[in-house]
């Protein structure tokens, strides 16, 4: 059974850092990616990777800012979030999915995590 097990959220000034990570088991995925939903707002597209070449796709609101790696050894997900801004308050969710090529398309993502909120304050 594949699980998803995300942790590192909390509370952070706006302009700290946090690393979220995403501990994958019983399957390997081809891609994986972090989405986000805010309070009265739709899940969106946060960061996605290629796990066999780490190729990578951003929202341009993260860009710059965020990256999205993993540790294929420990089959772990991260998301290294830096220079936080309250809008990137969310509930942050780790997602897989078999299926290729590298997609910002949250239908393609079959499993998903429980989620870790992440807030940031001014």
């Amino acid at each position: 059974q594949v699980q998803l097990v995300e942790s590192g959220g909390g509370l952070m000034q706006a302009g700290g850092s946090l690393r979220l990570s995403c501990a994958a088991s019983g399957r390997t995925f081809s891609t994986m990616g972090w989405f986000r939903q805010a309070p009265g707002k739709d899940r969106e597209f946060v960061a996605a990777i290629w796990w066999s070449d780490s190729n990578t796709d951003y929202a341009d609101s993260v860009k710059g800012r965020f990256i999205i790696s993993r540790e294929i050894v420990k089959n772990t997900l991260y998301l290294q979030m830096n220079s936080l801004k309250t809008e990137d308050t969310a509930v942050y969710y780790c997602a897989g999915s078999w299926r290729g090529p590298l997609t910002r398309s949250s239908a393609a993502f079959g499993s998903w995590g429980q989620g870790t909120r992440v807030t940031v304050s001014s």
